[in-house]
Parts: structure tokens; sequence; C-alpha cells
């Protein structure tokens, strides 16, 4: 377990998935995938692989280094297609019942499910599978999802699939293993990405288009909001079985969540974030001598500001990329020098010097003002904080850890409140036109929003049935499971 000194106070990641089909080495190619994968989620891995006449299965928490690492796994993995799975607990403790992709041997055969997103239904369907005797084995909402296919009265799997996905909420992007095909859905919002790819005669579906890159494969398309695409040994089959509603896709992937270096519904992330960078310098100016990016997420919309208000950039604070999963649990005493664990002032480069500071969001703000703090100590004359996202004010239920509305910086105080809480000189976040903007649209279309942003507006795209209820994942506890 990462101890809380090392939380850097970010929007957790949600999940990430990847699936290939026709593939002698199908296993080693999803750990390839989830290795490209690993931002969106560093909790657990799982793999399910098949070889046309056995599912074999391997779950680890940790790193996919940590769980796959040893070459007698992936020979144990055998078969031409598999599925995987990198995790960060957004609904479910951190238990490897929890770790996906999960799996069910049905009467219509066998089905291994991975899923990234949230339900937002999950709790209510659960309470009613209980009452009609579903036994659940796991906290996460993906179990649902089984156990509504395991009910469906459909015949073909696939079908009982589309019949499950029809009567969940949320956000979703999924991949599933079954006996003769890899299955992809994608929800009718399209707020989660899911990506199609070519490798030789073998096809590939993930998260992200980064995953591609890592093997060599060629990028087909997104998949369409609510479409399901089907790959078997005929090739490649889409279907279009959920009623169509107005994409949604979430903002926040461009932001934050995605690799710079992937595309996602045929937008390159990197070049929006530098996008957003130029917004904030023409919405926000600031007198100062360097802009300098709280790395890493930082650095692109730093590029973009930089460039658009000619100030030079600099590397005034320094990652180490090494500090990895640690074990060791600080006293109260040296909690406080957790981020300098992580980031390190450049003093040669801040000292005496006016700094514009630019990272891409504010949550809670106790690293925004640690960072802040360093970036003084190092002899900045000035700090002017510019955050490459709108204020943070509403929780996100879609697949993304964010605190409670009680927690959210922004959701209790001003901007000015919050620069001055923080210890900036000036604090200025981009506008949501600006995201917009930079997002390749003219701005937000108040009366139906392009993306989903709920997180900076409040505007959620489908019914919240089990916030509204109150309910929480204390009623899902099980029998705890031993370190």
């Amino acid at each position: 377990m990462t101890p809380a000194f090392l939380d850097d106070d970010k929007p957790r990641e949600e999940c990430g998935v990847f699936a290939v089909h026709g593939h002698p080495d199908a296993a080693a190619h999803a750990v390839l995938g989830l290795h490209a994968l690993q931002h969106r989620g560093q909790e657990a891995a799982g793999i399910v692989a098949f070889d046309g006449r056995q599912f074999r299965s391997r779950k680890a928490t940790g790193l996919v280094a940590d769980g796959f690492n040893d070459p007698h796994v992936l020979a144990e993995l055998k078969g031409h297609a598999a599925i995987g799975h990198v995790r960060y607990a957004t609904t479910g403790a951190s238990m490897l019942r929890n770790v996906q992709p999960l799996f069910a041997d049905l009467v219509a055969g066998g089905i291994a499910i991975a899923h990234n997103g949230n339900l937002t239904n999950a709790l209510n369907l659960r309470r009613s599978l209980a009452a009609r005797g579903a036994l659940f084995q796991s906290t996460t909402d993906t179990e649902v999802v089984v156990h509504l296919v395991a009910h469906s009265k459909a015949r073909a799997i696939r079908d009982r699939l589309v019949e499950a996905l029809d009567q969940v909420e949320g956000a979703w992007s999924l991949v599933a293993l079954v006996d003769d095909a890899v299955i992809g859905v994608r929800d009718p919002l399209g707020v989660r990405p899911l990506v199609l790819g070519r490798l030789g005669d073998a096809h590939v579906l993930a998260s992200e288009t980064c995953a591609l890159d890592i093997l060599g494969a060629e990028f087909v398309r997104d998949l369409d909001p609510g479409e399901m695409v089907i790959v078997d040994g005929d090739g490649v089959h889409s279907r279009r079985p959920f009623r169509p509603k107005r994409r949604r896709f979430c903002v926040f992937e461009y932001v934050y969540f995605a690799r710079p270096d992937s595309r996602l519904d045929g937008k390159g992330v990197y070049e929006i974030r530098k996008r957003i960078g130029e917004e904030l310098a023409r919405e926000a100016p600031a007198g100062a001598d360097l802009v300098v990016p709280v790395p890493d997420s930082g650095v692109p919309a730093a590029i973009g500001f930089a460039q658009a208000s000619g100030i030079p950039f600099e590397l005034g604070i320094i990652r180490n990329h090494y500090v990895g999963r640690t074990f060791i649990e600080p006293t109260d005493s040296i909690r406080h020098l957790g981020v300098r664990l992580k980031h390190n002032a450049n003093r040669a480069s801040l000292e005496g010097r006016r700094v514009v500071l630019v990272d891409d969001s504010i949550v809670r703000g106790t690293t925004s003002t640690k960072i802040v703090s360093m970036v003084r100590q190092a002899g900045a004359r000035e700090v002017h904080l510019r955050i490459a996202s709108p204020p943070t004010v509403h929780p996100c239920f879609y697949g993304v850890d964010t605190p409670e509305r009680a927690k959210l910086l922004a959701a209790l105080h001003s901007v000015e409140e919050m620069g001055r809480l923080i210890g900036a000189d000036s604090l200025a976040f981009v506008s949501i036109d600006g995201l917009y903007r930079a997002a390749g649209e003219g701005g937000r279309d108040g009366e139906h929003p392009q993306y989903c942003d709920a997180c900076f507006t409040g505007d959620y795209p489908t019914r919240l049935l089990d916030a509204d209820a109150n309910e929480g994942d204390a009623q899902l506890t099980l029998l705890a499971e031993a370190d």
C-alpha cells in the first residue's frame, strides 16, 4: 500500500483495458499493452488468455512488472486471445478478488470481462441481483455486469452481454473474452475511450493508442459511442445495439489522464494540452521571467504558455522518476517532506526570478501548497500559479476517484481565496470555454455540451442513482483478505 505522504493530490487514474485476438503470443502482447497503459492504474493488473479449449488467468497487485515479469507466468498464459486490465480502485476495496478481468463459467460458455469506468446504478442492481440469489465475490461494480450476463435468458453469450449492458448506467468501456471471440463495447455516451488496432492478422482493442504503438500495431479507428465490436476468426464485426445518445467524451482525458502521446477521439492529447497553455497565456497573463511546469503532467501546457507569452520555458522543478512504490510508514515529523521525494526545486533556475508555475489541476490543494512553498524556498521572487483546467468543484462518478465535494478546495473557496491559501502571488485557471477551444471546439455549447465536464460544471450526463440514494462502499463489505 502506498502511504499517504506519497499521495500527489491528483485525481486518481481510472483503469485501462487491453485485448488481442488472433496472435499466438496473445498474453505477452497483453503484458506489453498493459505496460503502456500503466499510467491509468498502478494498484493491480490481470490477464485472462484462451487457447481454444481453456481459459487461464493471472492476477497480481502492484505494477504490471511486479506480477508479469516471470517468463514462467507467460508460459502458462497460452492462447491466441487475451484480455488485460490495470486497475485503480474507484469502486471496491484493494483486494485480489477485485482485480480484473473477472471470469465466469456460464451455461452459454466462459466469459472474462475487464472494465474501465464506473456504473452509477451498480448498487441498486447489486441489491436486486442479490435478492434473486446472486452470490457476489467482489465489491467491484464490474461483477454486476457478470451477474447480469449470467441471469440473461438470451442464447448467445454476446447477446447476453448486450442485454446486461442495456441495464446499466454510467460510463464504461469494456472488453470481454469468450470462447470464440474478443468483444469491445463503448458506452452510448462515449465517456471512456476505446480504440481498435491491427497487428498483422491479429486485432487489438485498448483504452489508448499508446498501447498500439508499443506493439507496432496500426491504429484503425476509435470505437463509436454505443458500438460493440466482435473480433473472431472471421475478422471484425460491428454492432450498434444501444439507443443512440449525444456524445459526451470525458474532457479530463485530454487534460490529465491520457498519455500525451495518445490520440483519442481523433485528437492528439499533447497538442490539446499545449493549446490549453496557449489559452491560459491569453486569458491570464503574468509578468514573469520564467515559465516552469509541475512535472510531468504540466509540461505540455507550460510549453504552450511559454510559446504564446514569449516568456522562457525552464525546468525549474525536477521530478524523481524512481520513487516507485514504498512500504515505509513515515512518521508525522517527516510526512511534510513527502513531496520532495517526487519533486525538487532547481535553485539555479529559480533564484531571484518571477515564476509562472503551470500545473494541470488542483484537487485538495495540499500538493500545490507544498510546491509553491518549495519554489519560494529555492529563491523565487514571485510565484504565479496557472492551472490547465477549470476549477474542480464537483466529484466524478464515472470512473475517476475524486474526493467528496466537501474536500474539493475549489468547492469551498473562491479563486482569490485559493491563491492565498496556497501561497501564490496570483492564481488563475483556464476557463471552460478556453478548455473547449483548446480541444478544437469554438467554446462550450451550454445547451448541448460536447464533452462530459461534470467535475467542472456539475452537468452530469446520466442519472446518479447510487449517489442520490446516499449509498457507499460500506454496504459492500466482504470477508477481509489477509496480507
